[in-house]
């Protein structure tokens, strides 16, 4: 069996859940898999996701609610690289990710792609989306 590799992302303070249903409204054809939750008397707060599984259209990806609180949270030196089918859905993309969140790099043709932008979302995860 061929080794795999898949992102996992480790939310702060409870908002893995609201997080993974936000990515499945933003791309079409994603889902949560599973999510187990803390239970009480559990290190995490009761019904916190202690771990999950959801896809984005084809890639699969594992989250979980933090029970401690780290020194540290996302950065855009990391980010999710996504190509867009069309450019209709990069701009739907974008505004959805950037609301409430951080624009690095506005929808732009910067040379290297004719259509282009980076962003970080309310949650912290930085995306890069470009028009494939």
């Amino acid at each position: 069996m061929p080794q795999s590799f898949t992102p996992f992302l480790t939310f702060q303070g409870g908002v893995a859940e609201a997080a993974m249903n936000f990515y499945c409204t933003v791309f079409p054809g994603s889902r949560i898999v599973r999510i187990t939750r803390y239970a009480a008397g559990m290190p995490g707060p009761e019904g916190t996701v202690m771990t999950a599984e959801f896809t984005l259209g084809e890639q699969r990806f594992l989250a979980a609610d933090s029970p401690i609180r780290h020194q540290w949270d996302f950065t855009p030196g990391i980010s999710i690289f996504v190509d867009c089918k069309s450019a209709e859905e990069l701009d739907a993309a974008f505004a959805a990710l950037a609301e409430d969140g951080r624009v690095y790099m506005p929808i732009d043709n910067y040379g290297f792609s004719q259509r282009f932008g980076w962003v970080g979302d309310k949650f912290g995860v930085t995306w890069q989306l470009n028009l494939a």
